[in-house]
């Protein structure tokens, strides 16, 4: 193999635009290194960039000086540093984060992302691999298939990578030793028949010497080929799978720049699509056809997947971003409750019940989770009982959505049926899913049209129907107030019916206790409940501690605009101690009962409640009535 030629300043001055001209055409393969802590990963990605000649002289230079640094055997080069570039990483010669890096050769364009090995890292291998076409597993050859090659081949497939390269790392080690990659090929080919690996390529290599990295090498004469670069120049990617599949794009954008022009942006997620075919949008399940494809450089003739146009229609439609312009006749699914894998990225855990953002494709609807169906061991692919799912947790789940979505399963579709879920306080991503398919229910239970509405009871009733919601602390006087205004609205003929927090945990939710899970499910029923009720045209009053805002905000969503009023009884944790009637407090403070709020559990106060309650200033009748003032003003 001829020397590598490094990027200098005078190649830089080069005609920029011809070598533009030259690779803009190659197509572009993303995969992932991964594997064993210490298998070599960042040293056989350093070893790509440098024999890829992708090194400018100021980084050699400083990646040679790196290397006497950090003690690096003789004056050879540690490849590693060019892509562990967190100070940690260097520290401890491991790989904490993901790290990217850019490569081309004459036949191809590359993204390579190396992946953590750690357990602890699991959530940062999933970034990594959620994009990738292809992912190379790396074994040491001296210590053979390991705890972490399972879990990576795992989660790889898992992903949904298709191709999988068995990179057995460090043969220079072993003495290119034939039988030593025979038997680790072996083994790891029995384990990936459990997990569902069909087929992978296996190369012997070092990539701290270069053997059968950019071409084959005489210490392994016994192998014949292909040489890893030569395998990622000419394995089939994905697209042109994904132009076999039927038409589907994700609405991302209204292009609307006068009123001469009405278009629908977006990357075509799979098939193709011509001027004429006839389309559907989801969920509405409109029809009509596709007018133009236009783009910046002019109309096409025909869009295929991984393509970004913007779609015009025949027909004046309601489409807008969230949707789905879809093949007529092979439209997807459409539904609210999925069977789904969860990987979990937060480190607080999941709470079953608690609402979260999920956003699929472009789509952002609020969704609940049930306790795992089980937890999935990575390491040994048990199905474990579990309630919840801590960090780096893998789960098979039930889910629900306030709304259909327009989805496929993540199998046949990775743009549909792939998704993330976002807390909706920190906005934080908190996991990754995969959807299997819509539950049975979700397609046979449909809502039964009434002929009677809910302003029709509400109008017998000679009111508007209102759900009072009372919040504060144990011991603020939510049940008190609420109990005045309810006697208050009784002697004005007005229909109202209380739910206390106490009484519903005798019947409604008495099978509940009160983690945090356990209050969330509390509220969920509750709000069902008064929902119910508000349709029926009654004003309900309800008075829980309902400690978490997005819990509330739940409720509120359940019902109409202006419907909902939130009724913060503003008393001070000291002042709720000393009334203390059912002495809750005392018993808390004691460490006799646990989960109690304001003491060992958060109470989170409205930020902007329709009602403010202040009961240092204001008595209980006084409070009641403000509050029937401002319903009824």
């Amino acid at each position: 193999m001829t020397d590598p030629v490094y990027v200098t300043d005078a190649l830089i001055a080069e005609d920029i635009d011809a070598y533009l001209e030259q690779h803009q055409q190659k197509s572009l393969l993303r995969f992932i290194t991964c594997g064993s802590v210490d298998d070599g990963k960042s040293t056989l990605i350093g070893r790509l960039l440098y024999d890829s000649k992708m090194i400018f002289e100021d980084q050699l230079a400083a990646l040679e000086a790196d290397s006497k640094r950090v003690g690096t055997q003789g004056q050879e080069i540690d490849f590693a540093l060019l892509v562990d570039g967190l100070a940690a990483e260097r520290e401890q010669g491991i790989t904490i984060d993901v790290a990217y890096r850019f490569f081309t050769t004459e036949k191809r364009k590359f993204i390579v992302a190396d992946t953590p090995g750690h357990e602890q890292y699991t959530r940062n291998m999933v970034t990594g691999a959620s994009t990738a076409d292809l992912a190379v597993i790396l074994i040491d050859a001296r210590k053979g298939v390991l705890t972490q090659t399972r879990r990576h081949s795992f989660l790889a497939h898992l992903i949904g990578i298709k191709h999988i390269v068995l990179a057995v790392n460090k043969m220079d080690l072993v003495g290119y030793d034939k039988a030593i990659f025979d038997r680790i090929t072996l083994a790891y080919r029995a384990f990936a028949s459990e997990i569902g690996i069909t087929n992978f390529t296996a190369i012997p290599i070092s990539g701290f010497k270069g053997d059968n990295i950019t071409a084959l090498s005489d210490n392994t004469p016994w192998f014949k080929g292909p040489a890893l670069i030569e395998h990622l120049e000419n394995v089939e990617i994905g697209a042109s799978a994904d132009e076999t599949k039927p038409f589907r794009m994700p609405v991302q954008w209204v292009n609307r720049p006068n009123l001469d022009f009405r278009g629908f942006s977006g990357q075509l997620a799979s098939g193709k699509v011509r001027p004429g075919d006839a389309v559907r949008i989801l969920p509405s399940g409109k029809t009509t056809t596709i007018d133009r494809i236009v783009t910046l450089d002019g109309d096409l003739e025909e869009a295929v997947a991984g393509q970004s146009v913007t779609l015009t229609l025949a027909d004046e439609v309601d489409c807008s971003r969230g949707d789905v312009i879809a093949a007529a006749d092979a439209p997807p699914e459409a539904a609210d409750q999925f069977e789904a894998t969860l990987v979990w990225m937060a480190d607080e855990a999941m709470i079953a019940g608690r609402a979260y953002w999920l956003k699929l494709a472009t789509q952002t609807v609020s969704a609940t989770i049930q306790p795992p169906k089980y937890e999935i061991n990575v390491n040994t692919l048990d199905h474990l009982a579990a309630k919840t799912l801590e960090l780096n947790g893998i789960g098979v789940v039930e889910l629900s959505t306030d709304k259909p979505i327009v989805f496929e399963a993540y199998g046949d579709n990775r743009t549909l049926g792939g998704f993330i879920l976002i807390d909706k306080i920190s906005n934080a991503t908190v996991a990754a899913g995969m959807l299997h398919f819509s539950l049975r229910r979700a397609q046979n239970v449909h809502w039964q049209a009434s002929d009677i509405s809910r302003d029709m009871r509400a109008n017998l009733k000679n009111q508007k129907p209102a759900l009072l919601w009372f919040t504060g602390l144990s011991g603020s006087g939510k049940s008190t107030i609420a109990n005045l205004v309810e006697k208050r609205l009784h002697r004005m003929n007005r229909h109202s019916f209380l739910l206390d927090g106490d009484n519903v945990r005798h019947g409604l939710n008495r099978d509940l206790g009160f983690t945090e899970a356990d209050r969330i499910e509390n509220i969920r029923r509750v709000g069902e409940v008064a929902k119910l009720m508000t349709d029926a045209g009654l004003i309900v009053i309800t008075a829980f501690i309902s400690p978490f805002k997005v819990e509330r905000d739940m409720v509120r969503g359940m019902l109409p605009e202006g419907e909902f009023l939130e009724i913060f009884i503003d008393t001070p944790l000291a002042e709720a101690e000393k009334r203390d009637v059912k002495g809750l407090y005392k018993k808390a403070r004691a460490g006799q009962l646990k989960n109690f709020t304001g003491i060992d559990s958060p109470y989170e106060a409205p930020e902007k409640p329709e009602i403010r309650i202040d009961t240092t200033s204001m008595t209980p009748e006084e409070a009641a009535d403000m509050i029937i003032d401002r319903l009824l003003g």
